[in-house]
């Protein structure tokens, strides 16, 4: 919410009164940019709103009489706080002109709307996981926050949310009609916190995206209320999980029929669960030994080395296949759907005690691990996973690399205590008699 400034020399009726009356208003600047001012005549005193343009030229609208002589009614005579209201609105108005926008007249403008028309934006720029981020919110801001104008938002009030969301459990995924499936969560447990923290970031950053597309165009002067809102400070280290080859190979063997073709492809190509599924036949270049991932979490197309026994079993998948036809099938002959891969991987993690159960992310980040610790250099993972530099697989995989700093430190730092004597006895044989 754009805070209420205060002045002494106008916020009266009697103080406003004892300005020196001339035709130069006095000016109180309410924000950057923006100005309210008060003319002061002998018979009382006009409210003035001034705005700077990008140019450097200042615009002047006359907003309404000032309370001086009669009590405000908040239309055509204000007190001080009505009339930097009435300067704020006809500020975010002309803002709007200026990007080509019509004025706001359909009430307030909510948080709800500004998430929506930012979700709008973001799907016209061809953006992903627009459905990720609107299930977020849905869950997370519109309850709360959803009903708010957008000029009531205070810094206060969304710091408090944004500590909420840290200090209340994970909702997991449930049915329609059952009741919310919350996971446990304990408040003493460092890493608990660390993940309930930085999910909470996550959501501040969707919420302030769209509040600052709103800003943008003009639909709020300020954005003060929630530019001063702070994400919770080192809680985003990344904390990679991957399989070791034991628990891959006990996975696999607890894996069955078309998902363990599923899961068997995650662990060779590194792709994503989105990107098997939208895979189909003419994907599959037997030339060159690659898979085409034609959309990718980008938005760009990038091809996938196979090696080893991957060319196996896709040559297996698409014998005697349409090239139109879906790569990976479900054992019913459909194609695999949005969150249909969690159930059978709960309970082939159950099967092959892999404690706790992990995501089929995971099998992303365990084919990324594999070539980080094979010392496959960074660049060379990061174009097989598709990511747009280096930084992020530097960040989640550079510690696993061989590297020359660790293999010196090892090489040449002494022995402290003396190696424990071995109690293994040599058993002489005598001489056959």
């Amino acid at each position: 919410m754009a805070r209420t400034v205060r002045d002494a020399a106008l916020v009266t009726r009697s103080a406003r009164l004892r300005l020196f009356p001339r035709t130069k208003p006095y000016w109180r600047m309410l924000e950057q940019g923006l100005h309210l001012g008060y003319r002061r005549r002998a018979t009382g005193g006009t409210w003035i709103a001034r705005r700077r343009d990008e140019n450097g030229i200042y615009h002047e609208e006359k907003l309404a009489l000032a309370d001086d002589v009669q009590d405000a009614n908040a239309h055509n005579i204000l007190d001080f706080s009505q009339a930097q209201r009435a300067a704020r609105t006809w500020w975010t108005n002309q803002q709007r002109l200026a990007a080509g926008l019509p004025p706001s007249n359909d009430g307030p403008y909510t948080v709800k709307r500004a998430m929506a028309d930012y979700l709008d934006d973001y799907r016209r720029r061809g953006a992903k996981g627009a459905e990720v981020i609107e299930s977020v919110v849905g869950r997370n801001v519109l309850p709360a926050l959803g009903d708010l104008p957008l000029h009531k938002l205070t810094t206060r009030r969304l710091a408090d949310w944004h500590r909420s969301i840290a200090e209340r459990p994970r909702y997991w995924r449930s049915r329609a009609g059952t009741p919310p499936n919350t996971a446990a969560f304990d408040r003493n447990d460092p890493e608990a916190v660390r993940r309930r923290r930085a999910s909470a970031n996550r959501v501040l950053t969707y919420l302030k995206a769209a509040l600052n597309h709103a800003w943008r165009n003009g639909m709020v002067p300020s954005d003060d209320a929630w530019r001063r809102v702070k994400p919770f400070r080192s809680v985003d280290a990344p904390v990679i999980r991957y399989l070791s080859n034991e628990e891959v190979t006990r996975l696999l063997n607890a894996c069955h029929g078309a998902f363990r073709d599923l899961v068997h492809a995650a662990l060779l190509t590194g792709c994503r669960y989105g990107e098997l599924c939208r895979l189909k036949v003419a994907d599959y270049n037997r030339d060159v030994g690659t898979l085409t991932i034609r959309e990718g979490k980008s938005g760009k197309a990038r091809h996938v080395t196979l090696t080893g026994e991957a060319p196996e079993l896709i040559e297996r998948l698409v014998a005697g296949r349409s090239s139109a036809d879906v790569l990976f099938k479900r054992v019913d002959g459909r194609g695999w759907k949005r969150a249909e891969q969690l159930r059978p991987m709960r309970e082939a993690c159950r099967r092959a005690v892999i404690e706790p159960a992990i995501s089929f992310h995971v099998l992303r980040h365990t084919h990324a691990s594999i070539l980080a610790m094979q010392a496959v250099p960074m660049a060379v993972i990061a174009r097989q996973l598709g990511h747009a530099d280096t930084r992020m697989t530097e960040r989640h995989y550079a510690h696993l690399a061989p590297n020359y700093v660790a293999d010196t430190i090892r090489a040449n730092f002494p022995r402290l205590l003396p190696s424990p004597p071995t109690r293994v006895v040599m058993v002489r044989r005598g001489r056959a008699g």
